[in-house]
């Protein structure tokens, strides 16, 4: 078949959605397909929130079926439409009122959520199928919406190349330098945990100054290194080399640092209100799910730095987690669901 996949584009931004269509066009084409990502520009502002998916509402997609990924792309018209949904527009869902989001509890903003659950509610019905891609998002579908959707896992970016390595001196903590990613309690925590044990930050971002100005605070300065964008090889060594991986965002859709960790044997150190991340992380078995303070991360990180062979026992835990993920069976799932 002619399948085209759909998606949202945000000018200047690339990350984990953008990937999860590049890798699925490939695994379509390996199962016999031609595949191909329509992207239209988007933009989250409450004032422009409807103007996408309005634009997906006349754009023509002559293909034989269509997959469609995150918001406003399931309003994609089709006769043959299958949603596997990254997520909705979080602000205006359960993010609404938060530090990040545009979207309150004043009465333009209710009326805004009240027409996009309307909206969404209608564009999502028209699917043949609803996949989600995790218990989250599921979730938050059924709260909001009332709609049924069966979970479909998938492998991260960079499975291939992720291998074990050491156990190094510093802690991984890759993640976009965002309110919602909370890389601050990363850095709240090295100032407590071994001093012999540093942190690397990805990045870039807009918490990157600030984040810098509290390790100065701190005392932790020279043991903080934010790296900014590192390439796919730069990505693999980095986990191969880590004692482990700090990774706890806010309710998170999926979290693919968490598999990405996992399949370097790496553990994961995350919060007890990180979403998707809590799908894979089993407390005391391949990482710590903590509450989320500093002291419970730095006591996480002190216990891996302190106790030998946990950090390799909990690694080997992470890997045999993840190693039935393949992208064969989610090709399976959306080819049984498409007419």
């Amino acid at each position: 078949m002619k399948i085209a996949v759909c998606g949202a584009h945000k000018p200047f931004m690339h990350g984990g959605a953008e990937m999860l269509m590049s890798n699925l066009v490939v695994a379509l084409e390996d199962a016999g397909h031609q595949a191909e990502v329509i992207r239209l520009p988007v933009a989250w502002d409450q004032t422009r929130l409807f103007d996408a998916a309005l634009a997906w509402r006349l754009v023509p997609v002559d293909a034989d079926a269509v997959i469609a990924t995150n918001f406003p792309s399931y309003f994609v018209r089709h006769r043959n439409k299958v949603v596997w949904l990254l997520h909705q527009h979080r602000a205006a869902y359960d993010a609404a009122d938060a530090a990040w989001s545009d979207i309150g509890y004043d009465e333009a903003s209710r009326e805004t959520q009240r027409m996009l659950a309307e909206w969404d509610t209608r564009a999502l019905e028209e699917a043949r199928a609803l996949f989600a891609v995790s218990e989250v998002v599921a979730q938050r579908l059924k709260r909001f919406n009332g709609l049924s959707s069966r979970v479909l896992y998938h492998p991260p970016p960079l499975q291939r190349q992720l291998h074990p390595g050491a156990f190094g001196d510093y802690v991984f903590a890759p993640m976009r330098l965002e309110q919602n990613k909370r890389p601050e309690l990363a850095v709240d925590a090295l100032a407590l945990w071994e001093p012999r044990v540093g942190l690397v930050l990805t990045g870039p971002g807009s918490l990157e100054a600030e984040l810098r100005a509290s390790a100065e605070r701190r005392g932790v300065a020279g043991r903080l290194r934010i790296s900014g964008f590192l390439n796919d090889p730069a990505m693999v060594e980095t986990f191969a080399g880590a004692l482990a991986v700090v990774y706890a965002p806010f309710d998170e859709d999926y979290g693919y640092v968490t598999l990405q960790a996992f399949l370097a044997g790496k553990p994961v150190i995350t919060s007890r209100d990180s979403g998707g991340v809590l799908e894979w992380v089993e407390d005391g078995v391949n990482g710590f799910v903590t509450d989320g303070t500093a002291a419970a991360i730095a006591g996480a990180v002190n216990r891996l730095a302190t106790e030998p062979g946990l950090a390799e026992r909990m690694g080997e835990a992470g890997r045999a987690r993840v190693a039935a993920l393949d992208w064969a069976d989610v090709v399976g799932a959306l080819e049984g669901a498409v007419g």
